[in-house]
């Protein structure tokens, strides 16, 4: 009963919302954001150039954390190579972890600012 219940209300709403999705495509910017007038042609100069200084900070960002990655990773290599199958450090558990989030944030500074 329950079931059927939600399956209705969840029908209900999407009957609603359905026809106003045309609606909203239909508007081609969002409303409180200027999109540059064809006219204004320093704008866009200027709006190029932020661009290319984020990409090359962007870049700059990624060349040093991939470098420090690489030297966290010789350092994990040399801690697990200390240890044996008996005993694992809590170095190399730290070690790891943070390998993991630099990891994670090289590869969204490579997506870009999508």
């Amino acid at each position: 009963m329950r079931f059927k219940s939600l399956a209705l209300v969840i029908l209900f709403v999407l009957s609603i919302v359905r026809p106003a999705v045309p609606l909203l495509a239909l508007q081609a910017v969002p409303p409180g954001i200027q999109e540059p007038s064809p006219e204004d042609p320093e704008r866009a100069k200027m709006e190029k150039e932020m661009a290319k200084k984020a990409n090359k900070g962007r870049q700059a960002d990624l060349k040093r954390d991939t470098e420090k990655l690489l030297k966290l990773a010789t350092e994990l290599k040399e801690y697990v190579d200390k240890t044996n199958e008996n005993v694992l450090s809590l170095n190399v558990l730290k070690k790891a972890e943070e390998i993991e989030k630099l990891a994670h944030s090289v590869k969204d500074k490579m997506k870009g600012p999508n």
